[in-house]
């Protein structure tokens, strides 16, 4: 079982930024997946971004140029740094790592994006 606890989330204006981070409980190995989801009110959950067990990433093309995922398995985390934000990023965000066949999620953290 690993218990994720993300941080970080706030209000920002237009333009601005926010890194958020993802705190897990247990080690992160180096053969888990970790990425982010989002969902705004009245919307599905929406993937927002993966990072491979290699290390290469991916991104929605919604965010691509953006933001930007990193990790540290030497401290268990996951982040993501959000530039050139948008009010159409408003959503809670959630970490998650997949091990194998299983998937562990964090609570969320809120990220309002509004003048």
């Amino acid at each position: 079982q690993v218990q994720l606890v993300e941080s970080g989330g706030g209000l920002v204006q237009p333009g601005g930024s926010l890194r958020l981070s993802c705190a897990a409980s247990r080690s992160i190995f180096g053969t888990d997946a970790v990425g982010w989801y989002r969902q705004a009110p009245g919307n599905q959950r929406e993937w927002v971004a993966t990072m491979s067990s290699g290390g290469s990433s991916l991104y929605a093309d919604s965010v691509k140029g953006r933001f930007t995922i990193s990790r540290d398995n030497a401290k268990n985390s996951v982040f993501l740094q959000m530039n050139s934000l948008k009010p159409e990023d408003t959503a809670v965000y959630y970490c998650y790592v997949a091990r194998g066949t299983l998937y562990y999620w964090g609570q969320g953290t809120q990220v309002t994006v509004s003048s």
